[in-house]
Formats: structure tokens, sequence, C-alpha cells
């Protein structure tokens, strides 16, 4: 990447890379290139996928703000230092290809010193402004996002509580603690925070698509992998394990192509909702005693982010799951600080230990034994006759 400097405008060049699924492109994103997405109200957990995967500027054909709601993406990629040009339009796709040397330089994109795109150069003070009036219409969309709630649970309400058929597992589940991670808000942080849970629970590690990523960064591999598998790394391909795909109740069966074309053995599960409620629910039906979930959507903004109308399933999957499903961050606040058993053992051996050490370097001790040893050698003598 190099910066130039023309008019008190700062420079990006860099190659591109282009997908209208941000969360492909960051899997091929490397650090120094240039991100071309099509991805309106940009969301968090995009935005830093983006910072992260090391893009020098982000160029969006849609608004990243529309004004629905208040998004959070835009705000991270500009306070990364990270130049972001909206609302370049679809045609800057037909005008780029992958790895073409790209300029972004104020509001334009160049392709050599040709015009390929020109948009909106988005600054932090903006932002900030649009993410408040935002906050004037959420009333609406709340509105609107309830509605879709409400007509999906008169739909399928009946069918929430049935029984739902689980392929055999090679991992036992009955009786443990599952931990179910999905790639979301702080997923990185909560993980962080549950490692000594993890440690001493050893609760079955179940990852949603994404989240299968999210566990090996953490040097943890997944039991099991649920979900349509549209955006797994190679290395959570070959990671050994279970990997169970999701399929609604229509027929439709999204991601079977990517399961197919590597030939991989998998098994499925029928189930309507999202990834994440499949994996909670097949850890319930399997016996789980505690379902600790880790990045998974529970308010209105992040089932926005994800492009979702309502939040029924997951709404009927808590209510079925009740006190069997806690989030990682209340896992948390309650392990810090617990004494546990072996902890107790712990602060005992080590007092102990430290007394015998400091006894065994103790004066008086060393006078004690030499007194010991002479008594003994005096009396050796006497027996022997030995002087």
């Amino acid at each position: 990447m190099e910066d130039l400097r023309r008019a008190d405008v700062v420079a990006v060049t860099g190659r591109a890379r282009l997908d209208r699924r941000t969360k492909d492109l960051v899997r091929r994103l490397q650090p120094g290139e240039i991100a071309i997405i099509d991805h309106p109200d940009l969301d968090r957990v995009a935005a830093e996928a983006l910072v992260a995967a090391g893009a020098a500027a982000v160029v969006n054909a849609a608004p990243s703000i529309t004004g629905r709601y208040p998004n959070g993406g835009p705000i991270r990629v500009v306070r990364a230092g990270v130049p972001l040009v909206d609302d370049v339009g679809p045609a800057v796709f037909d005008e780029v290809r992958e790895g073409d040397e790209v300029r972004v330089e104020g509001d334009t994109v160049y392709l050599g010193d040709r015009v390929v795109a020109k948009g909106h150069r988005r600054e932090a003070a903006e932002i900030d402004a649009a993410m408040e009036a935002a906050k004037a219409n959420i009333g609406k969309e709340l509105q609107r996002f309830a509605e879709n709630t409400l007509e999906y649970i008169r739909r399928e309400a009946d069918h929430t509580f049935e029984p739902v058929r689980i392929p055999p597992l090679r991992t036992e589940i009955r009786g443990r603690h599952a931990l179910v991670v999905v790639r979301g808000h702080d997923y990185r942080d909560d993980l962080r925070a549950l490692r000594p849970y993890i440690r001493e629970y050893r609760p079955v590690l179940i990852g949603v698509d994404g989240g299968a990523d999210a566990l090996l960064e953490m040097g943890l591999r997944p039991d099991l992998i649920v979900g349509d598998f549209d955006s797994l790394s190679e290395r959570a391909w070959r990671c050994g394990a279970q990997l169970i795909h999701h399929v609604h109740r229509d027929g439709r069966a999204p991601g079977r192509e990517h399961l197919v074309e590597r030939g991989v053995r998998y098994d499925e599960v029928v189930m309507d909702g999202t990834s994440e409620d499949v994996a909670m629910i097949l850890a319930y039906e399997a016996g789980a005693s505690l379902i600790v979930a880790v990045g998974t959507h529970a308010t209105m903004v992040e089932f926005l982010d994800k492009g979702r109308r309502g939040m029924s399933s997951t709404f009927l999957t808590r209510l079925r799951l009740g006190p069997v499903l806690v989030d990682a961050k209340g896992v948390n606040r309650l392990y810090e600080g617990r004494l546990r058993r072996r902890d107790i053992y712990a602060l005992v051996g080590a007092a102990l230990l430290a007394m015998f050490i400091v006894t065994v370097v103790s004066e008086p001790l060393h006078v004690f034994l030499d007194g010991v040893r002479l008594t003994l050698e005096e009396l050796w003598y006497a027996l022997t006759g030995r002087t």
C-alpha cells in the first residue's frame, strides 16, 4: 500500500478485492488491500472483520447508512482509520476486477487515471449525526419488527414445542454443559473471558457456521458444526468436527452444495428458524444440562444487522429452553471470583510447601539436627567400644 497526497487529500492505493457478500470477502482480503462490497446498513460484525483483515480502504456500492436504524458498522471502520467511500453504485463491480490496482482518493475510485466510481466519503462526525437521526426512526422499525415477529409466531407456534429428530451424535451431550458459539457481537471477548469455565467444565463445543472458526482461533476444537456451511475456513472443514446441516421444513437446504462438492460426511436436522436456534435446540434435545450462548443475537439491532425482519424463531427457542440457556456474559460474571475446591487445595499445598522450605533453612533446625547427630555418634561409640 502507498499513500499519495494531492491537494491535502490522502489517496490509498492497493489491490481490489470484490464480493457482494462481505463475510466471503474478508476470508480472501489481505492487509493493505481495498475491499469493494455491496452491503446496505453495514453492520458491526462485518465492519470489525474488515478492520481485522487489514483493509486499506472500504468502498461500498450500497449506502452504509440508510437511516432505518442506528447500525454500528460505519463508525467502527472510520474510527479505525480506514477510509469509507459510500454508495458508489453497483457499476463498480463491472468496472473493477479482482486483483486490479485501484486508488481511492477522497470520494473517488480510480483505475489508473480513469474514474471508475464516485460516492460519498464518510467522516466520524457525520456518521454520529446520522446515527442520532436514525434513532428517531427506531419506533417505526420496532413496530414493523414486532409485527413480523408476531406473524411468524401465529404461523409457527404449533411446531415450536414438537420434538426435533436429531441424528446420532459422536459426542455425548447428556448431562454436560454445551457452549454454542456464533460469530456475533463481542464473541472474541466472551470466549477469552470464558477460558477458566471451559477448562473446568469441559463443555461440548458447538460452532454455528463461522463460530467454528471463532473456536479454532482460541485454540479450541469444535465437537459439532451446525449451519449452512457458507462461511467455513479450510481449517474448520478439516478439524474433525461432526457436520450437521440445517434443513428447513419446506425442503430448503441452503449450503448443501458446499457439502456435496466436498464429498464430506454430514448429518441433517430439519427445523425452521436460524442456525443458532437449531444448535441450541439440538443441544437441548440431546440432554445438555446447561447451554451457554456466545455471540448469539438477542436484540432488535443485532437481528436487523443480520438482515432479518423479526426474531420470532429465536424468541420461541428461548421460551422452549427456559433456564437451561444462559448468555456467556452472565456465566463470566458469575464465574469470576468464585473460589473452587481445587483452588483451596492449591492454596493449602502452597502454604505447606512454604512452611517446609522455611523450616529447612532455619538455624534452630540446623542446631537440633546437629544435636541428634552427635547423640547418635556417642551412642554408636559406646556400643562398639570405639573412641
